[in-house]
C-alpha cells in the first residue's frame, strides 16, 4: 500500500467516527433503577440486560455511554430520556 493510498484510508476512518455521537446519561438522586431500566429498553432499544448494566454504571461511576450514532437518530431518543425525567446529553 502506498503511503497516498494508506493516509486517504486513514482520512476516510477518521470522518467516519468523528460523525459518531453519544448519549450520556447521569446519575440522580429521583429515579429508579426500574424507571432507568424501562426508559433505556423503550428510548435506546437495549436489552433488559443492557439497560440494568447500564443502570448500574451510571449509579456507582455518575455516568454511562448509552448510545453512540448519528446525531439525527440520538436527538429524539435523547428526548425520550429527558421527557423521561432522565438526565442526559448527547456529546
Amino acid at each position: 500500500m502506498s503511503p497516498k493510498e494508506k493516509t486517504s484510508e486513514e482520512l476516510l476512518l477518521e470522518e467516519e467516527v468523528s460523525t459518531q455521537n453519544e448519549i450520556v446519561l447521569f446519575n440522580d438522586d429521583v429515579n429508579t433503577f426500574d424507571h432507568v431500566i424501562e426508559t433505556l429498553i423503550y428510548a435506546c432499544d437495549h436489552t433488559a440486560e443492557q439497560a440494568e448494566q447500564c443502570s448500574l454504571i451510571v449509579h456507582y461511576k455518575g455516568k454511562c455511554t448509552v448510545k453512540t450514532g448519528l446525531y439525527d437518530d440520538l436527538k429524539p431518543r435523547c428526548s425520550m430520556l429527558l421527557e423521561a425525567g432522565l438526565s442526559a446529553e448527547i456529546v
